[in-house]
């Protein structure tokens, strides 16, 4: 008897920090993802991004795309199409629009980002650099993901330039705000 319980109370205690972390974990994502999933119904597409396009019925004419750096996909039969700068319905209007007349009767394309372009973070961090985006990223697990702040690093004033604004203003940025694909993070360096 006194071992069986000893061997319940171990294992409830062993459970307890895994459960404390499912709870966070899940509490921490789910506060994070209806404010940037509204950010990305209105992605705009860019250089880097991976596509799956499906044209329903036709195998040949769908597959996995990549925007190129001058913002093109190469598609079969249609060739070239211009992504940049297009939401996923703006493409996928485009392309319905480039089959219908000469290639398919009544062609139904569906447009789905498979890995959106990475975002970059600079400045006082342990490992400036690129990293692959996450949906319901935050400026915080951003500066994780790059090994966290120097300790010369000014915490308070990091800036953020968004890839979509074309005037590239950076703006001040706390530690909630959404990353999107594309942004440029930048960590300045305190004086004393």
């Amino acid at each position: 008897m006194v071992s069986a319980r000893r061997f319940s109370q171990s294992r409830c205690a062993a459970g307890r920090p895994l459960l404390f972390v499912l709870f966070f974990v899940f509490g921490l994502y789910s506060g994070l993802m209806p404010a940037t999933a509204t950010e990305l119904d209105g992605y705009k597409l860019g250089s880097g991004d991976l596509l799956r396009v499906m044209v329903f019925g036709q195998e040949d004419l769908s597959g996995e795309f990549e925007v190129e750096g001058s913002g093109f996909i190469s598609l079969p039969l249609i060739l070239e199409v211009k992504a940049a700068g297009l939401t996923v319905r703006q493409l996928e209007k485009k392309i319905t629009g480039k089959l219908k007349p000469d290639f398919l009767k009544n062609p139904r394309v569906s447009v789905e980002v498979l890995n959106y372009r990475p975002f970059y973070i600079l400045g006082e961090v342990k490992s400036p650099g690129s990293y692959r985006f996450v949906n319901g990223m935050t400026v915080v697990n951003a500066i994780a993901m790059a090994g966290g702040y120097t300790y010369r690093a000014r915490e308070n004033q990091v800036m953020l330039t968004r890839a979509s604004d074309a005037k590239k203003k950076q703006m001040k940025a706390d530690h909630q705000t959404p990353v999107l694909p594309g942004d440029v993070i930048e960590v300045p360096e305190r004086f004393w």
